[in-house]
């Protein structure tokens, strides 16, 4: 669908009249709502605000009406505000290249690493699309490389992880709330 002259003759018509986006783009056939107002927007037509359903004024024809300038919506002289300082970016590391440490890989403790080397020793290594309600979701590897794989062992009940990674995973608080202080 391409906008003739004609349509879009149509379409100033009809939405001078204040007839909806919707209306129009039935009438118009082969357009949606979001397309008849995107082309409204382009065209710098009213948002007719006042109400629906009321005709333009008779002295300002619709097809004359255009956006207002940026100038005119802007404050005379607005005051300046402080600048505010800029938070750091974090690390962005390309896929393929090892992450840096990471400051939660030294808080587990070397009992439950100790496990989950065993357990991935055992692990079944599925993939993606072999995964289930019932199996082990914890990711091993780069997922950029073809070495990559999930745990695939039973879950522990009402956890998305194995005994050995939900005990990696999931923390008592008040082990948290201890390395804290």
């Amino acid at each position: 669908m391409s906008w003739t002259d004609e349509r879009v003759e149509t379409l100033k018509t009809m939405w001078g009249e204040g007839k909806s986006a919707s209306q129009i783009a039935k009438e118009l056939g082969g357009v949606t709502r979001n397309a008849v107002i995107g082309k409204v927007h382009r065209l710098g037509l009213s948002n007719r605000t006042g109400g629906a359903g009321k005709a333009p004024a008779k002295d300002k024809p619709a097809e004359t009406a255009k956006p207002r300038a940026r100038a005119e919506t802007a404050p005379a002289a607005a005051p300046a505000e402080p600048a505010k300082p800029i938070p750091p970016r974090r690390l962005i590391v390309p896929a393929g290249q090892p992450l840096p440490p990471q400051p939660s890989a030294n808080e587990i403790s070397p009992e439950a690493l100790a496990k989950v080397n065993e357990i991935e020793k055992k692990a079944k290594k599925i993939s993606l699309m072999e995964l289930t309600e019932r199996t082990c979701k914890w990711p091993v590897g780069d997922p950029a490389t073809a070495d990559f794989w999930f745990c695939g062992l039973p879950v522990q009940t009402g956890k998305p992880y194995c005994e050995a990674h939900v005990g990696v995973a999931f923390q008592p608080m008040s082990s948290r709330r201890d390395r804290r202080r």
